[in-house]
């Protein structure tokens, strides 16, 4: 299993599995403790598996939530073999196994030690947000003033915080006619917050699509939650930023794109648990990073936003540009997309990013198109020219793992073109499912790709191995060609369950799961 421990620590971003060692030893009396355990940690869950010792009758899995083991105290099971999960955990864990055969059961091994990596959405917080505030400053809009003066003061009142300062802003609509220019600059230590108060709904829009709504001139460490922003021409853009969190805002109805950072360079933007949609003209939910690696972002958090009807003349869900690198896009729920729902470029040799766990369907292009230097886990892909998309695209297709992901549409289910003697290309344990195309087809050949463990359903081309063949959507517990349904679930002795190559199975799935042998095919497990 070493290249699933590879493919869930290979971006910065991911979270770090750390081991430790506590007491315990093998006993004169009994067998000695299994060789080979280790701890996996996602989603709130450990899994904890060993090598088979011979002649052995069971095993005994201890845990506790101090250093070290207590055998007569601390909570145990016994498990024929493994391996075993521990669910709904938190903080850090120690682990020991005893082995038991004829002669009894022996001694607990040395305690080893895991801090359980979590499944809420703060793993994708930054966390300089953590800290509390100096100063609560309330600011309500004033019924005597119009709504462009109340907008203007609330500019001004931004712009007047200080490292520490959080200012929470009540209900109304604040309508600014010239640019609504920020540029709040906090600290790691004593950032800005700018949030709705409890319970309030305050928006910022503009009369007309002159000019952007909402602009972040120069700002850092800036926390901005809860507002609506509506019209305009760019709703949100970023220019000089750094450390910006964008959290629960609504963003909808520009007459181009919702959120763009493509003019300067930018790092560590987070954008999390937004809604976003009805866009116009070229019409991206999200633009990050300028065509041709003329502006690079990097370590970007897009994650758990609802992102749809980005329509206009483009209109892609998510577009991360050329060059942009170790970012991090994560349990997004995007859908009618006139182009592709996730649209991510290459990142130029420098670290890649990781797209996971991402929920796409209805696109007037492809569904999911990732060029190359990315992980790709987790993914369900439907309806749309393509399911999912790969070819040389501002840069050159390479370093590419794609790996159970879910790609069904009623034409093809995968098209992989300039992936013929690329380095670093991967495809494994994919459910493709095509209703009336192909389901894989490689345009120039897969020389050098490594294929295994995928399912298929339509016909494969340039490809000779690596696949075994389904039945049809009744691999998955409720899906539809054209979208309707979506649960990807694989169906208990389909054609899914149990397919996977092992060797390439993540560490978790759709769900945030750990995943346990025999391991499945597609983005999901089966119950």
């Amino acid at each position: 299993m070493g290249k699933t421990v590879h493919l869930a620590t290979v971006l910065v971003l991911s979270v770090p599995i750390a081991f430790g060692c506590g007491s315990g030893g093998s006993s004169l009396l009994g067998p000695p403790p299994p060789s080979g355990i280790t701890l996996e940690s996602a989603g709130g869950s450990v899994r904890v598996d060993w090598s088979p010792v011979p002649d052995a009758l069971y095993y005994r899995i201890y845990w506790s939530t101090t250093p070290g083991i207590d055998p007569e105290t601390d909570p145990s099971v016994v498990r024929t073999g493994g391996p075993y999960v521990i669910p709904g955990v938190t903080g850090t864990y120690s682990v020991a196994i005893a082995t038991a055969d004829a002669e009894g059961e022996g001694s607990p091994s040395a305690a080893m030690s895991i801090e359980v990596a979590t499944g809420s959405p703060e793993k994708y917080f930054p966390t300089w947000a953590l800290n509390e505030p100096t100063h609560v400053i309330p600011f309500d809009y004033d019924d005597g003033f119009s709504s462009a003066q109340n907008a203007a003061n609330l500019q001004a009142a931004i712009n007047a915080l200080l490292p520490g300062d959080r200012l929470e802003i009540g209900s109304g609509t604040y309508s600014s006619s010239g640019a609504f220019d920020i540029h709040p600059q906090g600290t790691e230590q004593d950032p800005i917050w700018i949030v709705a108060k409890a319970g309030a709904n305050p928006i910022i829009t503009r009369p007309d699509a002159l000019q952007n709504t909402l602009e972040f001139g120069t700002a850092h460490y800036v926390l901005f939650r809860g507002i609506e922003i509506t019209g305009g021409s760019i709703a949100v853009r970023l220019y000089d930023c750094h450390n910006v969190w964008m959290d629960q805002c609504h963003v909808h109805h520009p007459s181009e794109n919702a959120i763009t950072a493509n003019t300067n360079p930018t790092h560590h933007l987070y954008f999390t648990r937004n809604e976003i949609h009805d866009t116009a003209g070229t019409g991206e939910g999200f633009y990050i990073g300028g065509n041709f690696s003329s502006t690079v972002a990097n370590n970007v958090v897009i994650a758990l936003n609802h992102i749809y009807n980005t329509f206009g003349h483009q209109g892609d869900g998510i577009e991360i540009k050329q060059g942009s690198w170790g970012s991090w896009v994560a349990e997004n729920i995007v859908h009618d997309n006139n182009y592709p729902s996730i649209l991510v470029y290459g990142t130029d040799g420098n670290p890649p990013n990781l797209i996971e766990r991402n929920i796409c369907w209805n696109s007037g292009d492809n569904v999911m198109q990732v060029q190359g230097e990315a992980v790709v886990r987790n993914n369900v892909a439907m309806n749309g020219n393509t399911a999912f998309f790969s070819s040389d695209h501002q840069g050159s297709t390479r370093d590419l793992v794609v790996v159970n992901n879910t790609f069904v549409n009623g034409g093809s289910a995968a098209v992989l073109t300039s992936w013929n003697g690329r380095t670093g290309m991967r495809f494994s344990n994919n459910a493709c499912y095509s209703q009336f195309g192909s389901s894989i087809w490689f345009g120039g050949g897969s020389t050098g790709v490594g294929m295994s463990g995928n399912v298929v359903f339509g016909n494969v081309g340039g490809a000779s191995g690596g696949f075994t063949t389904g039945a049809g959507l009744s691999d998955f517990t409720n899906v539809t060609w054209n979208a309707t349904s979506r649960d990807v679930t694989p169906t208990a002795m389909g054609a899914l369950d149990g397919a996977a190559d092992a060797d390439w199975v993540p560490l978790d799935d759709l769900e945030g799961d750990l995943r346990v042998p025999p391991f499945d095919a597609g983005a999901s497990e089966t119950l």
